[in-house]
């Protein structure tokens, strides 16, 4: 009984350490990753999600992501985003996006086990971020068929917004 508790414990001490590791390896290279939920799963066509990225790095390279969240209310089988970087100098950089949601026979593309799909969706590679400063990224969806609630128009069955930046090694 002694060697079992022994060894019990020594495999949970070597499990934790390996989780550990694995975790700090992934997030070294994370300088920002953040989310913003949008209200009752309904993203307002003039909503604009605002993120700000401070960055004192004037000469890494980095990916940036837009990651999006949506659940089986999401009727399309793409998106549109029109995404923005404005510099610290006030420059700005204004693209309109496709990303495919879905395969061809309809099933959604992200990750996750229930409902809820998560999107890594590739927005910009090797950036490198020029001048030191808070960097103010913007998403807002472009979806041409909405739905009409109340006068409002709603793109339905996106939960969360996200931007993810990470430090190429």
């Amino acid at each position: 009984m002694q060697i079992k508790n022994t060894v019990s414990v020594f495999g949970k001490i070597i499990l934790s350490f390996i989780v550990i590791i694995s975790i700090s390896s992934c997030s070294n290279n994370m300088k920002f990753d953040e989310y913003k939920s949008i209200e009752n799963d309904k993203w307002h066509k003039d909503t604009i999600i605002n993120f700000i990225v401070s960055s004192n790095d004037t000469i890494s390279k980095n990916n940036i992501n837009i990651n999006i969240r949506n659940n089986k209310d999401y009727e399309f089988s793409n998106l549109f985003l029109i995404v923005g970087i404005k510099f610290p100098t006030n420059y700005q950089i204004i693209d309109t996006l496709e990303y495919e949601m879905t395969t061809p026979e309809g099933h959604f593309l992200g990750t996750g086990f229930s409902d809820i799909k998560e999107n890594k969706l590739e927005y910009k590679t090797n950036v490198i971020f020029p001048v030191k400063g808070d960097y103010k990224i913007s998403v807002q969806q472009a979806m041409r068929k909405t739905k009409d609630i109340d006068g409002l128009v709603y793109l339905n069955g996106i939960t969360d917004v996200g931007v993810q930046i990470e430090k190429i090694k």
